[in-house]
């Protein structure tokens, strides 16, 4: 339940000044998601100052807010031009989408084997979640709970080294599959295969969720090559 409890700290953010006590968290928060709904485009430079105006902050935990972007793969510390926001390659995209889609087609199968019900009915509490959003049209945190719920079913691998690996990519690759969801045929397609998703794994299916798993982000780059 913790990814519940991070979206949650995410959707207080809002969007007005930054006033927590949390600010690095809230910060961190803020500016991945503008730059995962495309409002800090690929290529942006990170201006503190301009920043710190709008979000209310000192330029400190702005430039500390940054490297943690930056370690996560999201933003790049270029020589004499600063912080700008990462610009992935139709190569690279796709690259790390393979290896994605290994991982957790290895993740579904172990799951499947080791997860406790307990487990399995949190993800089904996402899942639901999910869709309940995806009915009410709230795309960013119908998306945040998407990413959550893939990373909660290879942490039910077991396998620390996998969920390290899995989520890096994740982390670099979320504004990409954002953009997957745009127009509401590729969205309603991508609940439709989550539906199966959620399915083999109630039924401990390993090699349906596998299967599911795979096709999904087979999919996803399908969803996303035009508009790299």
């Amino acid at each position: 339940m913790d990814d519940i409890n991070m979206l949650d700290r995410q959707t207080d953010a809002g969007s007005g000044p930054i006033r927590r006590t949390a600010l690095h968290d809230t910060l961190v928060n803020r500016l991945r998601d503008m730059i995962i709904e495309g409002d800090l485009e690929p290529g942006t430079r990170l201006h503190e100052g301009q920043l710190g105006e709008q979000l209310g902050v000192s330029r400190t935990p702005l430039r500390e807010a940054i490297k943690y972007l930056a370690s996560e793969g999201l933003v790049e510390l270029v020589p004499s031009r600063g912080a700008v926001v990462k610009r992935f390659s139709g190569r690279d995209v796709q690259d790390m989408l393979t290896v994605l889609r290994t991982l957790e087609e290895l993740a579904g199968r172990l799951a499947c084997e080791l997860a406790s019900d307990a487990e399995i009915r949190a993800v089904r509490e996402m899942h639901d979640e999910m869709v309940a959003r995806y009915r009410s049209g709230d795309r960013l945190n119908y998306y945040k709970l998407n990413q959550a719920i893939h990373i909660a079913i290879v942490r039910l691998a077991k396998n620390a080294t996998l969920s390290e690996v899995q989520l890096m990519l994740q982390t670099r690759l979320k504004r990409i599959r954002f953009i997957g969801h745009e127009g509401q045929e590729k969205w309603a397609a991508a609940v439709a295969e989550h539906e199966e998703m959620i399915a083999a794994l109630e039924a401990r299916d390993g090699a349906k969720l596998s299967e599911v798993l795979g096709r999904h982000l087979a999919k996803a780059w399908e969803r996303v090559r035009d508009a790299i």
